[in-house]
């Protein structure tokens, strides 16, 4: 790996982004490669974006991109992935729940892996979170086969590449489910790490309401439907190629 681009998403994360963006910048520093850190402010009804812009200037490399507004957990991503400019993207939420020198772990697998994402080693969320986390990844490997044991988990490195394959439509909770089945299905591989998991410390979580639950199991059926097509038509494109 040469160059690395991360990417942090936030949205209402007023009392946790400075860190957030101060522990980024401290793992990044020490990794001797061309880096950038691209912090989405996902259209926050707080001090988020004005925080993160304040520091612009003070961290090396940062940027600050703005949803306007709010587009959800996957819009943010997409829009910091698209905005992205290196040859790989890691990205990590901006409530200080994981440990982001834990990104050199990640990093120690991308000679040989596409895809290196991460997995709550011990989940510190509550309960419920945990038990609707533990259904929806087992509706996932229903549908597409076994790709990780958690796949939420919103500490990821890939390869930028990907990204002129695998289409991210949604804008919710879907998108990683996305990326890693778009890029399986394409023959990228992916490795899952370990990772520890820390306790929120401030700030809400949005991700386990109703609308967002009910939105990702929408976006899924829609997914599995879509992801079907996008291979068979990409399959037609080759098969005269092949036989010329």
């Amino acid at each position: 790996m040469t160059s690395l681009s991360f990417v942090i998403p936030a949205f209402n994360e007023e009392p946790n982004v400075a860190e957030a963006l101060r522990r980024a910048s401290a793992v990044m520093q020490t990794l001797n490669l061309d880096y950038e850190i691209i912090l989405v402010n996902d259209g926050s009804r707080d001090r988020t974006g004005e925080i993160a812009k304040s520091m612009v200037g003070k961290i090396p490399n940062l940027r600050v991109v703005e949803n306007n507004p709010n587009r959800g957990y996957g819009g943010a991503l997409k829009a910091g992935f698209y905005a992205a400019s290196k040859d790989w993207i890691a990205f990590g939420p901006s409530d200080n729940q994981f440990d982001f020198h834990q990104l050199r772990d990640l990093m120690a697998q991308t000679s040989a892996y596409d895809i290196v994402t991460g997995y709550r080693a011990n989940d510190a969320d509550p309960f419920m979170r945990r038990v609707n986390r533990w259904g929806w990844n087992w509706l996932v490997q229903i549908l597409f086969g076994y790709m990780t044991r958690d796949i939420d988990c919103g500490f990821k490195v890939f390869r930028r590449e990907i990204l002129q394959h695998v289409t991210l439509n949604s804008d919710g909770a879907m998108v990683d489910t996305e990326l890693l089945a778009g890029a399986q299905a394409r023959g990228y591989k992916i490795v899952e790490v370990p990772l520890k998991h820390l306790p929120r410390t401030a700030g809400s979580p949005t991700g386990a309401n109703v609308k967002v639950i009910l939105r990702a199991f929408r976006d899924l059926v829609q997914f599995r439907s879509r992801l079907s097509q996008e291979l068979a038509d990409e399959k037609k494109r080759i098969e005269p190629a092949t036989q010329r």
